[in-house]
Parts: C-alpha cells; sequence; structure tokens
C-alpha cells in the first residue's frame, strides 16, 4: 500500500480543532491592562479613567482590543515545556501537536508569524474570563518566499467569555519554513522516505 502523501496527510488537519480549549488563568483585570498600555504608550483614556470610559457611554474602563490573545497566553514554563518536547520528539495528544511534528518531518521546522486579522464583536471589561477555541482552518501548498519554501497555516481563534458570548474572532497566519533555501520539495523528500 503506498504511504499516503503529505499533501492529503496535511488536508486531513483543515477545519479541526488544533488544540482544547484554552481558558485564561486569570480574569481581565486593570492592573494588567494599564501595565499593556503604558507598554505601548497608548493615552486612549478609556482604558485606564473611569470617567472618561463613561463619558463614551461604557460602564467602565475596558481592555484594549488588540490585548485579547494575552489573557489566554500560557506563560514562559508552558513555552519552554513546548519547545522541550518538540526537541525530544515528544508529540501531544491533540491536532496542533501532531500537525507541528508532521511539518518538522518534512523539513519545516521554521516558523515566523505573518499577520493577523480581528473583529470585535463587544469591548472585553475586567473581570470577564476569557476562552479561546482555536481551529485549524487552512494549510496552503508550497509557496517559495523570501525565506525559503513554506506554507501558510491559518489559525482561527474565537475569543468567549464566561457565558459564551463572542468577544473576538481571530484569523492568526503563521509560515512555517525551511530554512536555508529548503530547495528540497515534498516529492523528493518522500522519494526517499
Amino acid at each position: 500500500m503506498a504511504a499516503e502523501s503529505l499533501e492529503a496527510r496535511l488536508a486531513a488537519f483543515v477545519g479541526i480543532e488544533a488544540e482544547p480549549p484554552r481558558t485564561a488563568r486569570y480574569a481581565v483585570n486593570e492592573a494588567m491592562i494599564r501595565n499593556w498600555v503604558e507598554a505601548h504608550d497608548d493615552a486612549n483614556p478609556v482604558y485606564v479613567d473611569r470617567a472618561a470610559a463613561e463619558e463614551t457611554g461604557r460602564p467602565g474602563i475596558v481592555c484594549p482590543p488588540a490585548m485579547i490573545s494575552t489573557w489566554v497566553m500560557a506563560g514562559y514554563r508552558r513555552h519552554r515545556e513546548i519547545h522541550r518536547m518538540r526537541a525530544e520528539g515528544v508529540v501531544e495528544d491533540f491536532a496542533y501537536s501532531r500537525l507541528s511534528r508532521l511539518l518538522d518531518e518534512a523539513g519545516y521546522t521554521s516558523v515566523v508569524a505573518t499577520n493577523v486579522d480581528q473583529t470585535y464583536p463587544r469591548d472585553v471589561r475586567p473581570g470577564d474570563r476569557v476562552t479561546a477555541h482555536i481551529t485549524i482552518e487552512a494549510i496552503s501548498g508550497v509557496k517559495n518566499t523570501a525565506l525559503g519554501q513554506g506554507r501558510f497555516l491559518t489559525l482561527r481563534k474565537r475569543y468567549h467569555d464566561a457565558d459564551g458570548e463572542l468577544l473576538a474572532d481571530e484569523r492568526f497566519r503563521l509560515l512555517r519554513f525551511k530554512p536555508g533555501g529548503g530547495a528540497e520539495d515534498d516529492e523528493e523528500r518522500e522519494g526517499r522516505a
């Protein structure tokens, strides 16, 4: 029986949940909002001044919309754990981990974020507990880029509050590429397997 092609194996990931839902470790809070706006030198008063926020018709301060993903970040300890497991060849029991392993094996070992598109149905407010539901939306064919041959991945991230209300809808794209130009194409690699 012929081995399944890389294209077919990648296509099987499209449309499925990337990983279990990610719930924020902490509720949205004023301290983290203030740290964010100071780091970004964002002077919009609706993020830090209750009276200014109320003048706009809001019930109080709100979170900068672009901050949405920070609430569900797992932290640096988890980041190091993921890289350690990847180096050891450990695959976690969810689709994105299996996809990453498959791409590593095909030579697409490097990654760079390319762009993010977001929409915000409502303001995120202190006290909200954010959960992200992440789906693998698309995987491109091989593209020749300035970094080398690569494939673009689109992850759809839908952020909800504790009641399930949609807070933000995001498409996050990244490029997995073969470092050093990656001249060998996937058919050549599969032919050696």
